[in-house]
């Protein structure tokens, strides 16, 4: 039984560094993305180079690139996008500086090692991928043939899609995610309801929960498309922040009415869940609550208690005293009073929570 134990131990172990090193891998090769957005100079000679119907061949400098190049020349200037597209007009590869700030060599032929596996069929697109994977690097190629400009970064390769490609994908993941934020916004308003009533479900917390994920999941989805867009992207960016603004702070003061100190770790759990485990409720209600059924419970009342005027200090003091948002409603003034010895403060608390309450139930936005 131990021994057992041990192995599913390991095997989650090892389950969860796989996934850092995936988190790390697409972290770095979102940062090499960067250098390749519409608007720098090195993308607009890359996108000058397929316009003239040029291959080319082109390699960040690296330690050990010395043991790969063989002929070519030196030329050690600096880098400006005309001379990139004037050099590609000859056979070899080129050489840039790690900074890109200047072009080092022309016209070298690459020779990295032959036994390095590579998916590529082409000559010049096995040479960069093996010579990015040896040198841990990157290297860009251009087929003139296939008009389309590769990216290979070590073990990663990516296919650099024009802007207005990018741009229409943009956009229709926009319009996805407004029709979720919609939905969100629909759920918030009714779980107000059902709070200041005393009806949640775990059902009712576990469906917003996952409408929260879908939201975090298709934002990170167009972040991605604004890292490869650039100066570009800047309206797409305008409306994402429009379409996402205090999201999270809703998202975090939900987590931490229901799930307390447990808040954090629920948060990770979301992220880490599979598309087909999150879209089912009960799946949430059994690893969230650790129940088979829905059930009702009953929040601390961090999130709605700070759509008032009341301090946080005081609402701290409430939820630790009181430790539940229906005792909190419920309150009179000699309740609050054994709390808070200022008569003012206590009738100003009350009247802001009677209030509350009020718009809630008549369906205001709070």
């Amino acid at each position: 039984m131990t021994e057992q134990k041990e192995i599913i131990s390991s095997e989650e172990n090892l389950r969860e560094e796989k996934k850092q090193t995936q988190k790390e891998i697409e972290k770095t090769l979102l940062d090499i993305l960067k250098i390749f957005s519409p608007g720098t100079p090195l993308r607009t000679a890359l996108d000058d180079i397929l316009k003239a119907q040029l291959g080319a061949l082109i390699v960040i400098e690296k330690e050990g690139i010395e043991n790969i190049i063989e002929g070519g020349f030196k030329i050690n200037c600096k880098f400006n996008p005309q001379r990139l597209v004037e050099l590609s007009k000859m056979d070899g590869a080129i050489i840039l500086s790690k900074d890109l700030k200047k072009i080092l060599y022309a016209n070298v032929l690459l020779t990295p090692n032959i036994k390095i596996i590579t998916r590529e069929t082409g000559t010049r697109h096995k040479a960069a991928e093996r010579t990015a994977k040896q040198l841990g690097t990157t290297v860009i190629a251009i087929s003139e043939r296939k008009n389309k400009i590769t990216i290979y970064h070590k073990e990663e390769q990516y296919n650099l899609e024009e802007t207005s490609e990018i741009l229409r994908r943009a956009a229709e993941t926009l319009q996805i995610l407004e029709k979720q934020v919609d939905m969100l916004n629909e759920l918030l308003s009714h779980l107000n309801i059902l709070e200041v009533t005393n009806l949640t479900t775990t059902a009712d917390v576990c469906n917003i929960l996952q409408t929260f994920e879908m939201v975090r999941r298709i934002s990170e989805k167009v972040k991605r498309y604004l890292i490869e867009l650039g100066k570009e992207g800047t309206i797409v960016s305008m409306r994402l922040k429009e379409l996402t603004k205090n999201i999270a702070n809703e998202r975090e003061k939900i987590l931490l009415d229901y799930f307390g100190k447990k808040s954090k770790k629920i948060d990770n759990i979301l992220k880490n869940l599979n598309f087909d485990f999150l879209i089912d409720t009960n799946n949430l209600i059994r690893i969230f609550f650790g129940q088979l059924h829905d059930s009702s419970v009953s929040p601390k009342g961090i999130r709605i208690l700070s759509k008032t005027n009341i301090l946080d200090k005081d609402i701290e003091t409430m939820i630790s005293n009181f430790k539940s948002l229906d005792k909190i409603f419920n309150l009179d003034s000699d309740s609050l009073k054994s709390i808070f010895k200022n008569e003012n403060l206590v009738e100003s608390i009350i009247l802001e929570i009677k209030n509350l309450k009020e718009k809630i139930l008549m369906g205001k936005k709070i």
